[in-house]
């Protein structure tokens, strides 16, 4: 969504259930779910833990499904979305996409907007799990430093990047949030 700034801080948030539950999963979990990746470009450096997601076919009239990554993470999931939500957003809208993304240490995500229309109006949320000094998330040719426990809004319609120069992954909880008047 093109909000009033390349980023929206949300504020502080309680991240340890997530992370653990991400932490606790094995390569095999990671693996489980190439789709990104493979259609995507952009993400090819990426591996994904997708528990809701739409490819957008049929908008305004869009699917969601549940996918692998429901029953690994939702318990910790579901909390933390609504709790922002609450916190942030109108009620009554949908959870879109939902995943954990991570970017392996040395991975770069190169620059890029997201095009599909469902992009311009839900809210696309970042919540890092894990981090390292090296990783850079540019937006609109400026650097970001987005940091574990803190919740962000990130301006999609800019050209976005992110680049992992450290030597840990860093993995991010992302979900886009359709308000209930979005569509109309």
């Amino acid at each position: 969504m093109n909000i009033d700034a390349p980023v929206r801080h949300l504020g502080e948030i309680d991240v340890s259930a997530m992370r653990d539950a991400v932490l606790a999963l094995g390569q095999e979990a990671w693996a489980s779910q190439p789709h990104r990746q493979e259609t995507y470009e952009v993400h090819q450096q990426t591996q994904s833990l997708v528990l809701v997601f739409t490819d957008g076919t049929g908008w305004p009239d869009i699917e969601v499904t549940k996918e692998s990554g429901w029953p690994w993470l939702a318990e910790p999931a579901v909390p933390l979305m609504h709790g922002i939500i609450e916190g942030h957003y109108p009620k009554g809208g949908a959870i879109i996409r939902a995943m954990a993304a991570k970017l392996a240490a040395g991975g770069r995500i190169s620059t890029h907007r997201d095009g599909h229309p469902s992009f311009h109006c839900s809210h696309r949320i970042h919540v890092p799990l894990t981090t390292n000094p090296r990783v850079r998330f540019m937006i609109d040719g400026r650097p970001y430093r987005l940091e574990v426990g803190q919740a962000y809004e990130i301006n999609n319609q800019l050209a976005h990047s992110v680049m992992n120069k450290g030597p840990e992954d860093r993995i991010t909880f992302i979900f886009d949030y359709l308000p209930p008047d979005a569509k109309a």
